[in-house]
């Protein structure tokens, strides 16, 4: 079958950034996706609605490229679907819109894995039990988009901070687990587990829960722009703990090594600031809140933020996961093409199914048939 440059794919969907490595579409049928017809689709509608908003206005703008595939009619016939009608979601996405396998620069195999939004016990005011900051964003870190200096580089960002005349690489994890941060950045709460706190920047968000029993919830709020180090891959490759590799078993070898944990956290240089949010949540990267199940994080160089996506792999009890999702969120361990974190929502479950989940599995991106069908001719 007749395969879809990606670089066609970012112009017809009006993404922002071009794809950083090498990817293809292959058009297939809706019988093509493992499991089509046992999903309950009216499940990702919520999803995708809070997505429309943002899909119909975007444009692209460069002279002679391909207009931009119209959201418009799917998103205009989303409002008027029955609610909980999983053959109505199955017909709605099949009347208007077209399936195509995704290939990466590794082949169409990629890995899954699953994210939560987690619970940490904290407080305003530093004490005895707690201790360890959370940070909102520090006024001196300065974010650069380089796409602004050369068209080459769009989509990449650098983030610092000025030394005189110079732009030089903002702290990393181990100088602000020293205190850098002292009279430079202000302490949003204090949380009395490092380990939780250290995971609360993996996952992007969070709820506290405070002493007197209010719950306050935080959101990703930037990051020092250094590069992400997986810790797991590193206890891994030094064989203190087995693969697969998973989020208990990092939190646990962790937790057996209080003497050591801070020291190989710092061997991840990324840190993550947070600011406090109110209303539905958490929120992802594009801005809308999320939803359990059905929200998926991608890598944003290669697949448009917003866009349905069809999901095949297996749950961490290897149980299949076959299930339309919708492209929400990022992540700083979500590089490829073929490769997807699933957001399992809040509380103890959800965070048993995030931290089993390590999958291989396949994606398939659905788009509005109107411009891709006439771009594939």
């Amino acid at each position: 079958m007749k395969k879809v440059s990606l670089v066609l794919l970012f112009l017809l969907t009006a993404c922002a950034e071009l794809p950083a490595g090498s990817v293809a579409l292959t058009p297939a049928v809706f019988d093509d996706l493992p499991g089509w017809n046992d999903d309950g689709g009216s499940a990702a509608i919520p999803a995708l609605a809070r997505s429309c908003p943002l899909l119909v206005k975007k444009h692209v703008t460069p002279s002679g490229m391909p207009e931009t595939a119209d959201w418009h009619p799917a998103c205009d016939a989303l409002k008027k679907l029955p609610v909980h009608d999983n053959q109505a979601a199955r017909a709605f996405f099949e009347h208007y819109f077209t399936p195509y396998a995704i290939d990466g620069k590794d082949g169409a195999d990629g890995l899954f894995t699953g994210y939560y939004e987690p619970e940490l016990q904290g407080s305003f005011k530093r004490s005895k039990r707690y201790r360890t900051p959370l940070y909102a964003r520090p006024a001196d870190l300065v974010t650069v988009d380089l796409g602004l200096f050369r068209s080459e580089w769009k989509g990449q960002h650098l983030a610092g901070k000025v030394n005189k005349t110079q732009l030089v690489p903002y702290d990393d994890r181990a100088a602000i687990a020293g205190h850098s941060l002292v009279k430079r950045a202000r302490v949003l709460l204090w949380v009395e587990d490092p380990i939780d706190a250290f995971f609360l920047e993996i996952q992007g968000s969070g709820r506290i829960n405070l002493p007197d029993g209010r719950i306050i919830r935080l959101g990703y709020d930037g990051a020092n722009g250094r590069a992400y180090v997986a810790l797991g891959r590193m206890l891994a490759a030094l064989e203190a703990i087995e693969r697969p590799v998973t989020m208990p078993k990092i939190r646990a070898w962790l937790a057996a090594h209080p003497d050591r944990a801070q020291q190989v956290m710092n061997l991840n240089p990324s840190y993550v600031f947070f600011r406090k949010r109110t209303g539905d949540g958490p929120l992802g990267a594009e801005g809308v809140a999320l939803t359990p199940g059905r929200s998926l994080a991608v890598d944003p160089a290669y697949l448009p933020l917003g866009v349905p996506l069809w999901l095949d792999t297996k749950d961490g009890a290897d149980t299949p996961l076959q299930r339309l999702m919708i492209a929400q969120d990022t992540g700083g361990a979500i590089k490829g093409a073929v490769r997807g974190d699933v957001f399992w929502g809040a509380g103890r479950e959800a965070e048993r199914q995030a931290g089993a989940m390590q999958s291989r599995g396949r994606l398939y991106i659905l788009l509005p048939k109107s411009g891709m069908d006439d771009a594939a001719n």
